[in-house]
């Protein structure tokens, strides 16, 4: 049987973002600019090339200006219309959603990733649903969502996007125990949230990206608190591999930044950067100035 088309996404933004303090003192790091974008606009672009049609944000206190983001500019438009700036129009055309495709659900207490999910729940209903985390930014083409539904047609089932890192990297990550490995997919035999420096089954990682059915919903709802005193999503996926054995990961093409830390949001900058045909040439000149200084004075 076809699995059931992949429509409706959540986003979990209800963080504060400390990494980032002073400025996320007054700007939520999801609207954090990557080149000339916010994070959180290259994860709805993601989702929108996915097929995505209704977008859920989690959220929390203070993150006012994240939701103003997405209404139109009316002033601004006329503005740039009345100059005839007809192609930073169509920019700020593509920032728009529609009346009705986003919903705010206010996540009242930090209580990890898998309750920021539940508190979505009832929106969700008994469809399979996609989550998208914003710090991780997944340059690819076509993107990571795409890329996972496509492969959740012939799956079905729970679809978590996972990558290699060092073994030294695990104890930060939810880890994959495979049971097969196809390839690009493996079917999963357990998964450990942050398992303890050495203790881990393999190095591949579980990356912010998620297809998974409604019966997680119905996991996170008997959740107790995980690693770090958290509500864990990953838990709730393992228990699926209990009941129904129909866990997947998928190794995706393309290269994951996590713009969750400065180094990430750095080195994810710089690559962007260099994607950029009007930024290009000036910015690898800077670059290999950088390098070339460095050099000498080693």
């Amino acid at each position: 049987m076809t699995p059931r088309k992949v429509s409706k996404a959540i986003f979990p933004v209800a963080g504060l973002g400390t990494r980032f303090l002073p400025a996320t003192k007054s700007v939520p790091k999801e609207i954090m600019t990557l080149i000339d974008r916010p994070l959180i606009q290259y994860a709805i672009d993601e989702a929108r090339e996915a097929g995505i049609e209704e977008f859920i944000f989690v959220t929390s206190r203070g993150k006012g200006a994240l939701e103003d983001y997405f209404d139109e500019a009316p002033v601004l438009e006329a503005n740039l219309k009345s100059k005839g700036k007809t192609d930073l129009l169509k920019i700020l055309e593509s920032t728009n959603m529609d009346s009705g495709a986003i919903a705010y659900v206010r996540q009242t207490r930090a209580l990890g990733l898998g309750h920021a999910v539940a508190c979505a729940r009832r929106l969700i209903g008994d469809e399979p649903f996609a989550v998208i985390l914003p710090d991780d930014v997944i340059q690819g083409d076509p993107g990571c969502l795409k890329q996972m539904v496509d492969a959740y047609q012939e799956t079905g089932g729970n679809m978590v996007a996972s990558m290699e890192v060092p073994d030294e990297a695990t104890p930060s990550y939810g880890i994959i125990d495979v049971k097969e490995d196809m390839g690009n997919m493996v079917s999963v035999a357990s998964m450990v949230e942050k398992p303890k420096a050495g203790t881990a089954p393999s190095n591949l990682a579980v990356i912010g990206r998620y297809i998974l059915s409604p019966n997680v919903l119905k996991s996170l709802d008997g959740q107790t608190t995980g690693a770090g005193g958290e509500i864990q999503l990953t838990d709730a996926i393992a228990e699926q591999i209990l009941l129904h054995d129909d866990v997947y990961g998928f190794r995706f093409s393309g290269q994951r930044y996590d713009c969750g830390s400065k180094a990430g949001f750095l080195q994810a900058t710089v690559a962007f950067g260099l994607e950029r045909p009007e930024l290009r040439d000036e910015l690898r000149a800077f670059l290999e100035d950088v390098v070339s200084v460095r050099g000498a004075a080693e």
